[in-house]
């Protein structure tokens, strides 16, 4: 019977201080639950020199992953260091020498979490990534735990905490993009380069790693259709709202007879959605069940203290399995094969914003047009332009294949200026 576990930290940046910090101020809570000691024996750092706010001894402190990896009496290893290839290396390297990891990496888990979670099976290891989407909030677990007995048909998430929080300043206090995009950056909320964000990349990668969860199957990173908010023109949030809808970053995965469909993009968002109330730079994720029905988990989507509580999350069940020596009884392998949705398999409502020339008969051949591709129309709105002679005509559709909305599209460039277009999410979709 262990009497102490030792953990070997990589990485003290803002997530790697949250869990140094949790773990020395909750050290006594920590050993009544475990019934035995947990400490950090060693943290990779990249620069000994450096100023650092940390309580922690600084002889644990090395620039050499090797000396954390090759350490047998190190027995978890919490990787937190952010990045790619170096971060796969050192999960892979910990695997193989039979240490339980820990990670709160979504790139390294979206890329190569199904190689790794194999790996992890094949060396009887436990690999723990519950930080790895939406911060703080306990999606990971909900889905492989309390949601096990369920089948899961979709799920909805504003899972960027940055671009919710820039939609949140354009809607409610009428700020351009850039000043909301320049507050979220001075704020903390973004990166100086904000582009995985505010193009949806961030977002497409943690849809991977719960859609493949949700669904028991492999979800690749090429499957998610990602639409930035980029693409959010002047007057588009107000319109929404005048038809009683909010404009939400949202990345949705649905599964059905016909496949799995995998989408992060702006979207109309109904009022009416649990979803729609997410503001600033809290994260929430929607699930419905068959059994369950409907249900949200709401929280802090990033943040030192917040993410750091799910990775601890991670370690106290690391060391639970350590304790009664069942790491690595969990199998990862794919229950189901792999079958995405066509485009014209996909089905939503949508509104498109034109721009066109005000003269008689404009109307009968925009209608036409959807006509033509079997579009049936919900409203056709008018909407006098700034520019003389022009005119802005607004058209929801029923629901239709995004095929249908692709070609629609395309066709409409001969008569219009198509301004925005937007799928809707969150009604019931006749």
């Amino acid at each position: 019977m262990k009497n102490e576990i030792s953990i070997g930290l990589l990485g003290l940046g803002t997530v790697g201080n949250g869990v140094a910090t949790i773990l020395q101020q909750h050290q006594q809570d920590l050993t009544y639950k475990l019934g035995v000691q947990v400490s950090i024996k060693k943290v990779l750092i990249k620069d000994k020199n450096k100023a650092r706010l940390s309580s922690l001894d600084p002889n644990v402190f090395t620039t050499d992953v090797w000396d954390i990896l090759d350490d047998p009496s190190i027995d978890i290893i919490v990787e937190v260091m952010g990045g790619i290839e170096g971060a796969k290396h050192a999960i892979e390297s910990a695997l193989r020498s039979g240490k339980q990891v820990v990670t709160a990496n979504k790139d390294v888990m979206a890329e190569h979490g199904h190689e790794l979670l194999k790996l992890a099976d094949l060396e009887k290891c436990d690999l723990f990534y519950e930080a790895s989407v939406a911060g703080g909030i306990p999606i990971i677990r909900t889905l492989e735990d309390g949601l096990a007995s369920d089948r899961i048909s979709s799920l909805m998430g504003i899972v960027n905490g940055t671009t919710n929080y820039i939609l949140t300043k354009m809607k409610q206090e009428n700020m351009s993009y850039e000043t909301a995009l320049a507050e979220a950056t001075l704020l903390g909320y973004a990166e100086s380069d904000p582009s995985a964000d505010v193009d949806g990349l961030d977002a497409a990668r943690k849809m991977v790693i719960l859609s493949s969860l949700a669904f028991s199957t492999e979800v690749h990173l090429d499957d998610v259709l990602v639409r930035g908010m980029k693409d959010i023109q002047a007057g588009d949030l107000e319109l929404a709202e005048g038809f009683g809808y909010t404009i939400k970053m949202v990345g949705s995965s649905k599964k059905d007879e016909d496949g799995i469909e995998v989408t992060v993009e702006p979207v109309f968002l109904a009022n009416s959605h649990l979803l729609a109330s997410v503001n600033n730079e809290f994260n929430a994720v929607y699930i419905y069940g068959d059994a369950v029905g409907e249900t949200m988990l709401y929280g802090p989507g990033a943040g030192s203290l917040p993410t750091a509580t799910s990775v601890v999350s991670d370690i106290i069940a690391a060391c639970r399995n350590l304790l009664l020596e069942v790491n690595g009884k969990r199998v990862h392998a794919a229950q189901h094969e792999r079958v995405m949705k066509s485009d014209n398999r996909r089905y939503s409502k949508y509104f498109h914003r034109l721009l066109v020339k005000d003269e008689v008969g404009m109307l009968s051949k925009l209608t036409s047009i959807y006509s033509n591709h079997m579009a049936s129309l919900q409203s056709v709105m008018q909407h006098p332009a700034k520019n003389d002679g022009m005119a802005e005509i607004i058209l929801l559709t029923h629901k239709i294949s995004r095929q249908q909305h692709l070609d629609i599209i395309e066709n409409l460039e001969d008569t219009a200026s198509v301004i925005s277009h937007y799928r809707i999410e969150g009604e019931e979709s006749v």
